[in-house]
């Protein structure tokens, strides 16, 4: 802090102290004016004059209200006009008692609204120029006259710009912490937001992979005397699940990193092309999986084909976990006009599970693995909805499963950047998707 904010600290601590410092410095301004004759005896060359007992009074008092100029500048205002009328009507109109009304009127000026400032200047003008004009034993045109309307207006013209200028100061300031405050909020809700996906991908990897490992483990485990081909077998499974949970989970921890740190994997994200090779992990599980696609080589947006990618995991994950040994599950893939719809359906396998509801806008209940209180549906609905997708989840007729979710094919940013390029003049805007 610079040594003038140090003073100006110091000051606003005492106001009531400041203020008698400035009535005694107007009363002493106010008294050394008194002396001074601005005529001569030649008329031209000033001279010492002694002022006029009432006179002296009258500052005295003047500068006194001044003192409670802060705490009630209307009244402080009203009494140094009421003494500054007597001075201009019985006593000397050459004494400057009406300084001590024009700090009065600078002091309202720069405390209340604009529109008040015009009416008080005003009125203070006019009662005090008039009064010393008509009333007083000077010609009307006397240049202490016109001081008193110079003076006073000059006062409420000064006031109102330093009232003016705080209240500019006040806005700036305001402006500036409420930009910091949503500067703050933004990266709040930036960080939040990618908790919630890092969590999210670290859920569908490890669910994913570690319901296979335990799969294959227990089968390696089952056959290991009677059948150690088989075995083995199960075993380069857990390895090979093992190995892409470790490298899906090095790509994920890779965007915690910071600037300086040494390279992330910059593998890309997984999406609809890799749906075989996902479905044939499950299918070495002993999932029996049926792909079916019928989306013209669609090629999704990397936000979009990895929200289609999350979804077929985590449905394959549940069914794998939760329909059942004997279970069947079928993948299809379908374009429907601006829309990819994909369809996870399960026959239950003779599996029990906790039915889970959901509706036509992601915003289902239930998790739909068993467990009643996992994060999978919740996981899915929010990949689904950030897309502006739809998400319905349930038990079907008969038994089973259905997962079935709407994702747009061009991703909300894309389709607005593409909207505005095939916008012509005079056209109407087209509708996003």
């Amino acid at each position: 802090m610079s040594t003038l904010d140090r003073a100006r600290c110091r000051i606003g601590a005492h106001p009531l102290a400041v203020d008698a410092a400035l009535a005694a410095a107007v009363l002493a301004c106010m008294v050394a004016g008194s002396f001074v004759d601005p005529h001569g005896p030649d008329g031209i060359t000033w001279a010492v004059r002694t002022p006029d007992p009432l006179s002296l009074v009258l500052m005295a008092l003047g500068a006194a209200a001044l003192v409670l100029r802060r705490r009630a500048p209307m009244a402080v205002l009203a009494v140094t006009g009421a003494v500054s009328v007597v001075e201009c009507v019985t006593g000397d109109p050459r004494a400057p008692v009406v300084m001590s009304a024009v700090v009065a009127l600078y002091t309202v000026a720069a405390t209340t609204d604009r529109p008040t400032t015009w009416r008080v200047g005003l009125l203070t003008m006019a009662v005090l120029t008039g009064t010393a004009m008509i009333a007083g034993p000077l010609p009307w045109y006397a240049q202490e006259n016109l001081g008193i309307f110079a003076w006073t207006g000059m006062a409420a013209a000064a006031g109102d710009a330093v009232r003016s200028r705080r209240a500019f100061v006040h806005a700036i300031r305001e402006r500036a912490e409420r930009a910091e405050r949503t500067r703050e909020e933004e990266a709040r809700r930036r960080v939040a937001e990618e908790r919630l996906r890092i969590a999210r991908d670290l859920h569908d990897v490890v669910a994913h992979h570690i319901a296979l490992v335990n799969v294959q483990a227990g089968v390696a485990a089952h056959v290991m005397d009677k059948r150690p081909d088989q075995a083995k077998e199960a075993l380069a499974h857990v390895r090979q699940a093992s190995r892409s949970a470790l490298d899906e989970l090095r790509a994920t921890v890779g965007l915690l990193r910071q600037s300086g740190d040494p390279e992330a994997p910059t593998e890309p994200a997984p999406g609809l092309d890799r749906l075989d090779e996902l479905a044939g992990t499950f299918r070495n599980a002993g999932l029996h999986v049926e792909v079916a696609r019928a989306d013209q080589g669609t090629e999704l947006p990397t936000a979009v084909g990895l929200a289609a990618y999350r979804v077929v995991q985590e449905a394959l994950t549940n069914v794998q976990k939760h329909a059942g040994p004997r279970a069947r599950a079928e993948v299809s893939v379908v374009r429907v006009g601006p829309n990819i719809e994909i369809t996870v359906l399960d026959d239950g396998g003779g599996g029990t599970r906790t039915p889970g509801t959901g509706n036509g806008n992601g915003n289902g209940t239930g998790n739909g693995n068993g467990t009643g209180g996992g994060h999978g549906l919740l996981g899915m609905r929010e990949r689904v909805t950030a897309v502006r997708g739809t998400l319905t989840t349930g038990p079907r007729y008969g038994g089973g499963w259905r997962v079935h979710a709407i994702l747009p094919v061009a991703h909300r940013t894309e389709a607005a950047r593409a909207a505005r390029a095939t916008e012509t003049p005079g056209a109407p805007k087209a509708s996003g998707g």
